[in-house]
């Protein structure tokens, strides 16, 4: 995702909390917590599914998988917003490091952890 769209969505984001008042209640503890839910919610439509049924989706299916996506994403967003932390600098920086710690020509077609390559 650009970092322009990413800007996009965090002033939508700031917009409707701020015409709900709800920066208020906006704290980084809160907003951790409802993130944490949301995935936990997004989890739960994978729980008892094997790997292949978790690829096959059906189009209802499909469609609340994305709500839930969207309400994970909102609250990363919001809360990148409320401490400051640009999500494309930060996320590319990871790319960056985890490019050091997992190698390609180690880490191919590995599932292990960087301290055991």
């Amino acid at each position: 995702m650009a970092s322009d769209t990413l800007s996009t969505l965090r002033d939508e984001i700031r917009a409707f909390a701020a015409e709900r008042d709800w920066q208020q209640f906006h704290t980084p503890k809160n907003l951790v917590m409802a993130l944490s839910v949301e995935a936990s919610e997004l989890m739960e439509h994978f729980q008892w599914l094997t790997p292949e049924q978790s690829t096959t989706l059906d189009t209802n299916k499909r469609g609340e998988v994305a709500q839930e996506l969207a309400d994970v994403l909102i609250y990363l967003i919001r809360l990148s917003d409320v401490l400051g932390v640009d999500l494309a600098v930060a996320a590319q920086e990871k790319i960056r490091l985890n490019a050091e710690k997992y190698p390609a020509e180690k880490a191919r077609g590995l599932a292990a952890k960087y301290t055991e390559l």
